[in-house]
């Protein structure tokens, strides 16, 4: 009786802060944490089978699309633009090719040199660079390569504004507002580190001229460093799916997808009904596309026409393009959301692809379940025998989900543990720009150009391999990283205690990937000095 009558007190040393903390879990562990715990296991297993659900019907469709030859040409009416005897060049639209850049010391030669390089008659294509570039030097570098192709005859035209207000969305409606581009019938964008091939405008611009219902004739991305190291391999695989299933599917069902904010070209009077480029986002090729395909525009992609382009390769440059892709899609789909559910133009099916599809469960979900449930939830059972994640929801479906996405990249295939392991780790940063999005706070309108290196890693690494850089501890830690995967390692040193599911395997390995991670050794290194 006087055990059961003890009161717990401060007694001494014989009853500390550790006894305290015991004595509030065994209180709080059966009446709150499992029931919490069962309940986050049920939200993360519904939106896994929403994921896995998504991910097999765009198999399906993909599959059938490959199965049947339905080609963008075939689909649509494509014919190959012939000369007029009669009206000679001015046959052929007008066509106005639009290059922003920030500070691109490292690629501008090679996006201008190839857009000054598209095979189109030199009368009716106007190359724009707009240069928000703010080192005088590189402001400089760009205007003289401007002015060296408009010696060569090209219609080059090099604009730079006062301010950077609006970013590139900026840039760009900005570029549309003089004079000499109301003469041009289409836009296409490339990014600074883009490189068409010369028959980009003559496989492209049939779709518009004969089709008026279509907006938007998008190019696949091409990347011409994936193999600098395992960090690009990772994002190639990403990538690759988006546009061999994502992109493709859009395409051939709904004539909708995301515009990828490059390698593209828009009809100029689609954008315009569209309401022009909006800077309300971080996202505002998407944020255009959106709008355009709510006013009936029709979107193709063209999957076999690829345009060389870089992938960023340090893990800073990749962390903050992750932030700008998953926050501003949330962010846009919290604006747009009503919007589009009361849109009188386009059919119920399509809104529904738009918002539950193309929105909530790619945009939103797919991020949220990762982290929480492979990072938070499905480590935090070991702590709770009671509480079971059934072996479809821990083993089948993400198993399911990640071969389907290895359709896009085969060559890649023995990289998928590594790829796993990867993804789990950027879900923390997209989990958490998504909120940000959804909620509009913090760096909810953040932009970042991303870095691009172009040669210059290769130059640096030829010229000074006898000197060996300093590297600060400071520029390569992670905290967020190291937090996650303490909080893994720990979980899994307790399961090898414990536990009899075997999960220490799998959290070791994850743990083991955000220590990585957290201290940096994940891409390519550039020290500052």
């Amino acid at each position: 009786m006087d055990r059961l009558s003890f009161t717990p007190t401060f007694q001494g040393t014989s009853y500390g802060i550790g006894d305290q903390i015991g004595l509030i879990w065994e209180q709080t562990r059966e009446p709150l944490m499992v029931p919490l715990l069962k309940l986050m296991v049920v939200v993360c297993l519904t939106m896994s089978v929403m994921l896995f659900v998504e991910r097999v019907y765009m198999g399906v469709v993909i599959a059938l699309v490959k199965l049947f030859g339905r080609k963008p040409e075939q689909r649509y009416n494509w014919e190959p633009m012939k000369d007029d005897v009669e009206l000679g060049n001015s046959a052929y639209p007008m066509v106005l090719v639009q290059i922003p850049m920030y500070n691109e010391k490292e690629v501008y030669q090679l996006s201008i040199g190839a857009a000054c390089g598209l095979s189109w008659p030199s009368e009716r294509i106007i190359i724009q660079v707009l240069d928000d570039s703010t080192d005088p030097t590189i402001k400089d570098l760009v205007e003289m390569e401007c002015q060296r192709w408009a010696s060569k005859g090209i219609n080059i035209k090099y604009e730079i504004r006062g301010n950077r207000h609006g970013y590139k969305a900026g840039a760009l409606k900005e570029g549309m507002k003089h004079s000499y581009v109301k003469q041009c019938d289409y836009v296409a964008i490339f990014d600074a580190d883009f490189q068409p091939e010369p028959d980009f405008l003559w496989r492209t611009l049939p779709f518009l001229v004969h089709n008026p219902e279509i907006g938007l004739v998008q190019a696949r991305w091409k990347f011409v460093n994936s193999d600098e190291c395992l960090m690009t391999r990772m994002q190639e695989m990403s990538l690759d799916y988006h546009f061999t299933v994502e992109q493709e599917v859009g395409s051939s069902t709904h004539a909708f997808f995301g515009f990828n904010g490059t390698a593209g070209v828009w009809r100029i009077s689609a954008l315009n009904e569209a309401g022009g480029w909006k800077d309300r986002t971080t996202v505002e090729d998407m944020d255009l596309a959106v709008r355009a395909s709510l006013k009936g525009w029709k979107f193709v992609y063209v999957g076999a026409l690829k345009v060389k382009n870089e992938l960023p390769s340090t893990f800073k440059a990749y962390r903050y393009q992750q932030h700008r892709w998953s926050c501003g899609p949330a962010n846009l789909f919290k604006k747009m959301a009503i919007e589009i559910a009361r849109n009188k133009k386009v059919n119920l099916w399509k809104k529904v692809y738009v918002i539950y599809s193309f929105f909530f469960v790619r945009k939103i979900v797919a991020h949220i379940v990762t982290f929480l449930f492979y990072c938070v939830v499905f480590p935090a059972t070991v702590f709770f025998p009671e509480v079971e994640v059934p072996m479809w929801g821990a083993v089948y479906i993400p198993s399911t989900i990640t071969l389907l996405n290895a359709v896009g990249t085969p060559r890649s295939l023995h990289l998928l543990v590594f790829w796993i392991l990867f993804e789990n780790v950027m879900s923390l940063h997209r989990t958490k720009a998504t909120f940000i999005g959804l909620l509009e706070v913090g760096r909810v309108n953040e932009w970042v150009v991303t870095e691009k290196l172009g040669d210059a890693l290769k130059m640096k690494s030829s010229t000074k391999t006898s000197k060996k850089p300093r590297i600060r501890i400071g520029e390569r830690m992670h905290l967020l990283e190291l937090g996650v995967g303490a909080y893994l390692f720990f979980c899994g040193c307790y399961d090898v205690t414990y536990g009899k599911n075997g999960f220490f395997i799998y959290l070791f390995f994850q743990s083991m990937a955000f220590f990585i991670a957290g201290f940096g050794y994940v891409g390519t290194f550039v020290p500052n000095s």
